[in-house]
């Protein structure tokens, strides 16, 4: 990568490694989870994606077994969320302004990542490249979070959720498909407020892919045997 290129990868990373490590924060804390597995699950989120994008285009070690600065920003966050929540109003509040500040540190992680993986699959598989710069954006955004939610015992989000994987790789495409006409600063910005738009609005007008389900009279019959 240029240096611009560098800089502007390192401040998404920044971005989503702050905004998964308040959502899995959130989760360890709705789990009732200690300090350590609080800190456990803020560290799998904000890296998880990461370490797997870096091992599926050879980096060894990944990027944050090199640098602490994810981890140290990882385990800041899941302290001063965890003590926000004991000796502030926080946990008063109703559950649905909780899922709210979920929601948006979820939605902005995974906007952030996309445009780290682009950047990551645009160096190594070439600017004509679409691919690998789309498999990577997917699994740097989805990849912390199905981490967090296996650990915590739930489904993960990006198999049920509202268009939550869909909102990224349309991110990464558009990111391919415009990244030599309007430059990779542009476009990143340009992906990364698309994915934003469309998660959030997915979650307000609750959007979801198409769910096979069998037909009305099957499902009657098969309830009218057990």
């Amino acid at each position: 990568m240029l240096m611009g290129e560098i800089d502007l990868w390192r401040l998404f990373d920044i971005i989503g490694t702050l905004a998964f490590a308040v959502s899995g924060t959130l989760v360890g804390l709705s789990r009732r989870m200690d300090i350590f597995g609080i800190s456990v699950l803020a560290l799998a989120t904000a890296v998880g994606g990461g370490m797997v994008r870096d091992l599926l285009v050879g980096l060894t070690p990944p990027m944050a077994l090199r640098d602490t600065t994810n981890f140290l920003l990882s385990v800041g966050v899941a302290l001063s969320t965890s003590f926000l929540y004991q000796w502030t109003e926080l946990h008063h509040m109703q559950r649905r302004r909780l899922l709210t500040i979920f929601n948006v540190s979820d939605t902005i992680g995974l906007a952030a990542f996309t445009i780290t993986g682009a950047l990551t699959g645009v160096r190594f598989g070439g600017a004509d490249s679409y691919v690998l710069p789309i498999l990577l954006a997917a699994t740097t955004a989805v990849g912390g979070g199905m981490i967090r939610d296996v650990l915590a015992k739930r489904m993960p989000v990006v198999l049920y959720a509202e268009v939550y994987a869909a909102a990224s790789l349309v991110g990464a495409f558009v990111f391919c498909a415009l990244g030599g006409t309007l430059g990779i600063e542009t476009v990143s910005w340009l992906a990364f407020l698309l994915v934003l738009l469309i998660r959030f609005a997915a979650i307000h007008w609750n959007w979801s892919l198409y769910h096979p389900r069998p037909p009305k009279r099957h499902h009657e019959e098969k309830e009218s045997l057990e």
